[in-house]
């Protein structure tokens, strides 16, 4: 979902931005409820980015009551909504051939999509949450520097702060997300060796990381498995290293590379 090189990350930056003075006469709310109806769908995605944002937090630090399980399958289902309608954006004029359901499948928002279907319906495993919650924050910042654009030039300074700091650490918290989506399949291993998951719940991951592996915006996942293997090599070319070891971790890489899809 990276939409800065690739489009499920890239905070709208190939949308035209909006004026960076508030625009005709009426109070803050009024222009800001102006600029949010001359484009629904806009203003729609980025009110479920913010429920996904608040019922992330809401799952962690269950503050305001409510059980942890309800919030986490809000924010699944908060997620699903926000991905089928960049989807919508992204491949509209909906067809039943293959032809078209190959090239949704092309689309990050597809991926996450497929994502919060596998996740909602399982168990909770929450480290699943994260990658939504860094995305629902990277897409939502750049609506919300145009609506603060609504109430003035320097409105809600500290608030422009914190979205400039996002802003910044983009590329880290993309690569930061990219880790998560990786390690989390042996997450979802563990749990269903423990007796906590679903059986099915690995082979449909693995079709995720294979989407996201084969991205065309978003070269992230595919840039941290070709570093942890160098990382893992590198360690393992040490005199120090353990004679088991070394065959566990290479033939764990002969496994990754065997399992992953050809560009």
């Amino acid at each position: 979902m990276p939409e800065e090189a690739n489009d499920d990350t890239s905070n709208h930056q190939s949308e035209s931005t909006a004026q960076q003075t508030p625009h005709g006469g009426g109070s803050s709310l009024q222009r800001i409820l102006r600029f949010m109806s001359a484009n629904k769908i806009e203003a729609v995605l980025w009110m479920t980015r913010i429920f996904s944002i608040f019922s992330t937090i809401s799952f962690f630090l269950p503050v305001f009551g409510g059980h942890p399980y309800s919030s986490y399958q809000k924010v699944l289902l908060s997620n699903a909504a926000t991905s089928a309608l960049r989807l919508h954006q992204r491949v509209p004029n909906f067809q039943f051939s293959r032809e078209y359901l190959a090239s949704l499948f092309l689309e990050d928002s597809a991926h996450y999509l497929f994502y919060s279907m596998i996740f909602v319906i399982s168990s909770p495993v929450s480290m699943a949450l994260m990658p939504v919650f860094l995305y629902a924050l990277l897409h939502a910042q750049n609506y919300t520097k145009q609506l603060l654009n609504q109430i003035g030039p320097s409105s809600l300074q500290l608030v422009r702060n914190l979205l400039a700091k996002l802003e910044s650490n983009q590329v880290n918290i993309l690569r930061f997300i990219a880790c998560s989506e990786i390690f989390l399949m042996p997450t979802i291993l563990f749990f269903l060796f423990t007796g906590q998951g679903s059986f099915l719940l690995p082979f449909f991951y693995y079709r995720f990381l294979s989407l996201r592996y084969s991205s065309r915006r978003n070269p992230y996942c595919r840039q941290l498995f070709t570093e942890l293997r160098l990382v893992v090599e590198t360690l393992c070319s040490k005199p120090q290293c353990p004679s088991f070891v070394k065959n566990i971790c290479y033939k764990g890489i002969e496994i990754v590379c065997r399992l992953a899809p050809s560009n």
